[in-house]
C-alpha cells in the first residue's frame, strides 16, 4: 500500500474529501517523525512499536571496488510488529481470508499434482 492508497482508504472510510484525509495522514506521520527525532518510543497497541536504534561507526567495504569505507555512526528507526497484528496477518485474527490470485492458483495446483505423482510413484 502506498501513501496515496492510504489517503484514499481514510477518505473512503471516514467519508471525507481527499484533501482532508491527506492532511490527517500527514499529521500522523509528522507526529511520529517528531517523536522519533526526539528519541521517544512510539507504541500502538495491537499494531506494533517504533523506536530509534543507534549504530556505532564501523569500517565497511565498497562492494564494487573492494576499497575500505568509513561508515559514520547513525540512528535508524526500527519497527517491531505487535502480537495481535502478527496473528491477524497469519489468519488467526479477525481479518477476512481472501482467495488466492489466479496467477498463484495454477502454480499451487501444479505443485499439488507433482506431489501426488511423486507419492504415487513411490508406492
Amino acid at each position: 500500500m502506498t501513501k496515496s492508497e492510504l489517503v484514499e482508504t481514510v477518505a473512503d472510510k471516514l467519508k471525507l474529501p481527499r484533501g482532508k484525509a491527506e492532511l490527517i495522514v500527514n499529521c500522523v506521520f509528522e507526529a511520529m517523525e517528531s517523536s522519533l527525532r526526539q528519541g521517544e518510543r512510539i507504541e500502538i497497541r495491537g499494531f506494533g512499536s517504533f523506536e530509534i536504534r543507534t549504530y556505532r561507526s564501523y569500517e565497511g567495504r565498497n562492494p564494487r571496488t573492494g576499497t575500505r569505507v568509513e561508515v559514520r555512526p547513525k540512528r535508524l528507526p526500527f519497527f517491531k510488529v505487535g502480537k495481535e497484528l502478527k496473528e491477524r496477518v497469519n489468519n488467526r485474527g479477525a481479518l477476512p481470508v481472501t482467495a488466492p490470485s489466479p496467477a498463484v492458483e495454477p502454480m499451487a495446483a501444479a505443485a499439488h499434482r507433482s506431489a501426488s505423482v511423486t507419492t504415487a510413484a513411490e508406492d
